[in-house]
């Protein structure tokens, strides 16, 4: 087990050994403004070892976010990155230079262990008392504590760290609503809070957030909708003013633009989009599915602008948005390798000329 986690020290050496131009700071930490996820895949060992190479040439290119969670590739994401971070920190990296998150929430199996996915949940959840019936949700979901604590410390022995910079609670709102009262929802969220601050007392993680996928992107009338501003008066109840609540996740690219567009997040007296409204409460947002699972690179999907392969457009504009902090993108193949870290060698568009273009910009849709 790995021991140590992010540190501002560590993060800011980083930066300054990949000349220090593609980075923000958060919570005292130095960020690359493009991070590598691990979501698709199949969950083989041939594509444990693309993930594993793909982090180590990410790393190496001057990325230091890394994005898991216990159900991608049923656990064995989390096993590649843990497998990677090791290479790492043979290759001369160390471990307070690289930020890693992973997520808990969803149900999960193991595909490194034998058998359906039921007859596991029995095995290792129900017969153990982690879970009980009625636990989890139609989507595959499970908030209790006993659940949440159980995957952490699954995730903590499948990456090999001591500490997890940032750990995610994976789509609460979307993995439950179907099945859970709004009011009830909420409480097994303050609950959550309430499990990871003490997680963050014990030293097992640092930060906590929520990654999402419609929660903070939709209208106040919808089901779905959550006000961060809540969000962040949650974790302060659960933590004092210096809580772990510090980060989100979302979708945001060309097409899903309403974390840029849509007022839909009261902050004092304002509406402001979720993107402006993290700014005000000092939050950070990473995004997701920067390239739609490749259908924005299709010919004639994107927009023209600046002279720029498809992937690296969508990439420069996502991490040149005012209030994002880093696109996660996914890749494996040499290929894809090869072209999307070229973004590393691109200093984001400056703000003023990030508006400039939306101003330029047609409306469109992919």
């Amino acid at each position: 087990m790995l021991t140590g986690y992010a540190t501002g020290e560590g993060t800011a050496g980083f930066a300054r050994r990949h000349d220090g131009e593609n980075y923000r700071r958060m919570m005292n930490l130095t960020l690359s403004n493009v991070g590598m996820g691990t979501y698709l895949g199949n969950p083989d060992m041939e594509t444990d070892e693309l993930v594993r190479n793909a982090i180590r040439r990410s790393v190496g290119a001057g990325i230091n976010v890394i994005d898991t969670a216990i159900n991608y590739r049923a656990q064995r994401a989390e096993r590649s990155v843990g497998r990677a971070v090791l290479d790492l920190c043979s290759d001369g990296y160390f471990r307070d230079e690289l930020f890693i998150s992973t997520k808990n929430g969803y149900v999960t199996d193991d595909s490194e262990v034998s058998g359906d996915f039921w007859t596991y949940v029995k095995n290792e959840y129900v017969d153990r008392g982690v879970i009980k019936a009625g636990d989890i949700t139609s989507g595959y979901h499970c908030m209790t504590e006993p659940y949440l604590e159980d995957q952490l410390e699954r995730s903590l022995r499948n990456l090999g760290l001591e500490c997890i910079d940032l750990l995610y609670m994976h789509n609460a709102v979307e993995g439950q609503i179907k099945d859970v009262p709004r009011e009830e929802l909420l409480k097994r969220l303050e609950c959550a809070f309430s499990l990871y601050e003490k997680k963050r007392r014990e030293g097992v993680i640092r930060y906590y957030g929520m990654a999402t996928w419609e929660c903070f992107r939709v209208e106040g009338t919808n089901p779905q909708y959550l006000s961060l501003d809540s969000m962040v008066r949650m974790a302060r109840e659960a933590g004092g003013p210096d809580h772990g609540f510090r980060f989100i996740q979302l979708p945001f690219n060309l097409y899903y633009d309403q974390a840029f567009m849509l007022r839909n997040q009261p902050v004092g007296t304002d509406a402001l989009s979720i993107l402006d409204a993290a700014r005000r409460l000092g939050i950070g947002v990473f995004t997701s599915v920067p390239f739609m699972q490749g259908r924005l690179l299709q010919p004639g999907v994107m927009p023209e602008f600046l002279d720029l392969p498809p992937a690296l457009r969508a990439l420069q504009f996502i991490r040149s948005t005012p209030g994002v902090l880093a696109p996660l993108m996914g890749h494996k193949s040499p290929g894809h390798l090869d072209e999307n870290l070229g973004i590393m060698d691109i200093p984001p568009i400056p703000e003023h000329a990030f508006w400039k273009l939306v101003g330029s910009m047609t409306a469109y849709k992919a």
